[in-house]
């Protein structure tokens, strides 16, 4: 979810097969935090879905061009006039622990990852029945047409429609999954996993890569290289010192004051990798006092510069962040200006504090959480905090580690019983590229504080049913200009963030998130 600063043998495994994977050189990786939660349903974390596209695969792809491809699947066929979807999938993909992968394991994955998934919740809710024919063949049969069916079960943001076998896609959606057996590229290696410091993986040598080049989640997920090593280093001069000594080979996201001194590096590499940024967002606990009353959200817009909150992110290096940010991704199709106003006015603090005076605000305590290992988290929350206390809020900021965080942020309770009131994150752009995607615009009142808007969901209902982009443009400003009503969240512009490799040790990562397919060690 967040920016830190942003498959296996065909047989169970035997007792040789860590040994084999240690005596592998491995790719020395620096993530962006440390892996605190396995399971990419229950949590929509990025570290999270970084580690489930290494170890499970998906029924459909992304390409680097953003078009939807097969990928478990050989193919799909629409009948019935659109009502009526099979989708076969390849012959002979298997498991981690040898079994099969069947079509009652993918329907079993649809629906727990269509649980928690706004675009999920949307694709089963249209759905009159989702079946296995046979052992191959996935049958949706839709209560009303769904042009985005491709799009829901092949998108690269998260929560992602991993597929795992039918006994863990059981559990309840709510609940994590702590075991881990998939059929991707890789396979995660338990044992091996020390909280805080490491998370090691070994390339599954029965894997069957698609016969396509490898594009983005799409394609032929070849892996050459035999071993990944997951080294969690929160301390970014000693994650930089590592990289330029040849300690690690990958920095996933470096903090933006330690650029400088790796591109100076001649060994080093820094490239933007993900085209559309990362979007700051401050989510708001709708469930909660006070921020369950829209008038005392909104007394937050007068004064909030997003400048403020990117440049303590990422300082005033040219071309790293952008303001001005609404609710889609800037320099995408359903990006406008619509409602903009109340970000791009001149900024007065003193009608903020009036604003919340007149919503009736009565001093309750409200939590700022705050990820400390996570420093440019740690910094939206810092001026956040700063903000809303010169607004008048009562604040208590709380430091905690990321995975306390993402663990806090799942429970009911109020502030009183360890509940929360506030927590700032970034979302990729590709997570912010329409309303179909957009899950933090999604009002419909699930989950652990999220808002509830009739007229944003109506509108989302709307965007998705139209198959016209002028259309789909007109209902996007619609919402948007809801949106700055509601506040669902409040965005706080776009980072463009850098990650630095060894150029001498390994050949070049693809564009987007963090894979590990397609490269090769030097």
């Amino acid at each position: 979810m967040s920016l830190s600063r942003r498959l296996v043998l065909a047989a169970p495994l035997g007792l040789s097969a860590p040994r084999l994977a240690r005596a592998a050189t491995p790719l020395r990786f620096v993530p962006q935090a440390d892996l605190a939660v396995l399971d990419p349903v229950w949590t929509a974390a990025y570290v999270t879905r970084n580690h489930a596209m290494m170890v499970f695969d998906t029924l459909y792809g992304m390409d680097a061009e953003y078009r939807i491809r097969p990928q478990m699947l050989e193919g799909d066929t629409v009948e019935a006039d659109g009502l009526t979807w099979r989708l076969r999938l390849r012959d002979g993909l298997r498991f981690h622990d040898g079994a099969p992968v069947l079509a009652r394991d993918c329907v079993a994955s649809i629906r727990r990852w269509g649980a928690r998934d706004g675009l999920g919740q949307s694709l089963l809710a249209a759905t009159a029945s989702l079946e296995a024919a046979d052992d191959r063949t996935i049958v949706f049969r839709l209560k009303e047409k769904f042009p985005l069916l491709r799009y829901a079960l092949g998108k690269p943001g998260s929560p992602v429609c991993v597929v795992m076998p039918e006994r863990l896609a059981q559990t309840d959606p709510f609940q994590q999954v702590r075991e881990m057996v998939g059929s991707g590229p890789f396979r995660f290696l338990a044992a091996e996993q020390l909280a805080g410091a490491r998370v090691a993986y070994a390339r599954n040598d029965a894997y069957q890569p698609r016969a396509e080049a490898p594009s983005f989640t799409a394609g032929g997920k070849r892996a050459s290289i035999e071993r990944v090593e997951w080294q969690v280093l929160p301390d970014p001069a000693t994650a930089a010192s590592a990289l330029r000594a040849g300690e690690v080979d990958w920095w996933e996201a470096p903090t933006f004051d330690q650029l400088p001194l790796l591109a100076r590096d001649r060994q080093i590499r820094v490239a933007v990798m993900e085209r559309t940024g990362f979007i700051g967002c401050m989510r708001l606990n709708h469930r909660q006092p006070p921020f369950n009353d829209p008038a005392v959200r909104r007394a937050i817009l007068p004064a909030l510069r997003q400048s403020d909150f990117m440049q303590a992110s990422a300082g005033d290096a040219p071309e790293s962040w952008h303001d001005g940010v609404g609710f889609f991704c800037p320099g995408t199709p359903m990006a406008s200006d619509a409602g903009m106003a109340a970000l791009n006015a001149p900024r007065d603090l003193e009608a903020a504090k009036r604003v919340l005076v007149e919503a009736g605000y009565k001093g309750q305590r409200i939590v700022v959480l705050a990820p400390t290992d996570l420093p440019t988290l740690k910094a939206l929350a810092d001026v956040a905090a700063d903000l809303l206390s010169r607004i008048g809020f009562n604040v208590d900021y709380q430091a905690l580690d990321w995975g306390s965080t993402l663990s806090r942020i799942n429970r009911p309770d109020p502030v009183k019983q360890g509940g929360w009131s506030i927590f700032c994150t970034f979302w990729s752009g590709l997570d912010q590229l329409d309303p179909a995607v957009n899950a933090s615009i999604r009002a419909n009142g699930q989950g652990r504080g999220w808002p509830e808007s009739a007229a944003l969901e109506s509108m989302r209902d709307q965007w998705m049913r139209s198959g016209e982009e002028a259309e789909q443009k007109r209902l996007a400003a619609e919402m948007q200009r809801q949106a700055f009503v509601d506040l669902p969240y409040l965005p706080l512009g776009q980072l463009m963030a850098r990650t630095a490799y060894r150029g001498s040790r390994m050949s070049d990562p693809q564009p987007g998130f963090s894979t590990f397919w397609g490269i090769a060690l030097k």
